[in-house]
């Protein structure tokens, strides 16, 4: 049995997890940006996709699945960053990739993954189960997240918190997103500096794209 087990016990295979795990969140945090920016159309297109979500008899299976994607995610990423520490294997990231050595965001993932990490847990406590406010569109009565955003950002210091915490995420996802190709085997001299600009684009979109959403909850709210 512990024979079967070993291959799974490995740096590569714990490697291969994280990229695969990461490259499957980033896909969600674009879904899921694209979802927010709604609040941009109006209370009832925000509100109205937000009920669709909310009323979908998928969401507590698709939840489940996230959170175990996620939680994998973690996990390896404490595994290795130990195991690091112990015996200094071939880390997660690599630092000799195009003789640049390592970056800031490379050397700051474990603190902008724990900074995303405790963001997760408050923004899914504040929202998700903050207070409930209704609303009824063409007689059909949803819960107003819309306005419940516009409350909650009403106050700067949970603007500034949130816009901190998401370029944390930006910097993690720009080295996370090309690398995690790396750890699952797909490294070329050629697609892999494309990768990079491409991971770095990402991040600029996911940083702006979220960043942009406490702001204009501010600023309405001011309103």
């Amino acid at each position: 049995m512990s024979g079967h087990l070993k291959p799974c016990q490995s740096s590569i295979f714990k490697k291969q997890v994280m990229g695969i795990t990461g490259l499957m969140l980033c896909g969600f945090l674009i879904v899921h940006l694209l979802g927010n920016l709604l609040i941009f159309v109006g209370a009832e297109a925000f509100n109205t996709y937000a009920h669709m979500l909310i009323t979908n008899p998928l969401l507590i299976p698709a939840e489940i699945v996230l959170a175990l994607i996620f939680l994998s995610h973690i996990f390896m990423a404490i595994k290795l960053t130990i195991e690091n520490k112990k015996a200094r294997p071939v880390p997660y990231y690599s630092r000799q990739v195009s003789g640049r050595g390592s970056t800031f965001a490379s050397s700051t993932m474990p603190a902008t993954g724990m900074i995303t990490l405790v963001f997760l847990i408050l923004h899914i406590w504040h929202i998700k189960f903050g207070p409930v406010y209704t609303v009824t569109y063409s007689g059909v009565e949803m819960r107003d997240l819309y306005l419940l955003l516009i409350e909650y950002f009403s106050n700067p210091i949970y603007v500034i918190w949130y816009v901190v915490a998401v370029i944390a995420l930006g910097l993690h996802v720009s080295h996370g997103f090309w690398s995690a190709f790396q750890s699952i085997g797909f490294h070329h001299k050629t697609y892999t500096p494309k990768l990079q600009i491409i991971a770095k684009a990402y991040a600029i979109l996911i940083t702006v794209g979220f960043a942009s959403l406490p702001i204009y909850c501010y600023l309405q709210g001011g309103n």
